[in-house]
């Protein structure tokens, strides 16, 4: 009997496998839905596009820092560059540089972003990982406040 309340427990409910049997077989042109579920898919799809160039341009026009173009994914990879100061108050702190930084933004913003020292970034070199996924209006109110932070940062730590 435990076995079976595992098992159970284990397997979607009867909605989540209805969810997945629309997203592993869509509707297909000519029947009833699929115009609608073109055209929200479409919608999703050219929304995600514009934040993703709303990221990477809006932080390339952020002295002191570099963005490649987002594609194929959810996040955005900036390089940052770091004053030796900020780099010398992160040792101090026993603290990566990156990580330094993004605690930084976080207790003066609420901006959450993830440092790239946990991504295996080049010996010398900084970066952050932030989504894309926030709706427009989010995104763009973060990257005014992250730009207001960066340019305060570099600015106490030059």
């Amino acid at each position: 009997d435990l076995e079976k309340s595992i098992s159970a427990k284990c397997c979607p409910s009867v909605i989540g496998q209805a969810c997945m049997d629309a997203v592993v077989n869509p509707p297909r042109p000519g029947e009833e839905s699929y115009e609608s579920w073109h055209h929200q898919v479409q919608g999703a799809l050219s929304s995600l596009k514009r934040r993703a160039e709303l990221v990477a341009s809006t932080l390339n026009a952020i002295p002191g820092i570099r963005c490649n173009p987002v594609q194929g994914a959810m996040y955005a990879f900036p390089q940052i560059e770091l004053p030796a100061a900020a780099v010398k108050a992160a040792a101090e702190a026993g603290q990566a540089p990156d990580v330094f930084y993004a605690f930084s933004l976080l207790e003066a913003t609420g901006i959450c972003v993830i440092p790239g020292s946990g991504f295996g970034q080049a010996p010398g070199t900084y970066h952050f990982r932030t989504t894309i996924l926030a709706q427009e209006d989010v995104i763009i109110e973060m990257l005014a406040r992250l730009k207001q932070f960066h340019i305060q940062f570099l600015n106490k730590f030059s």
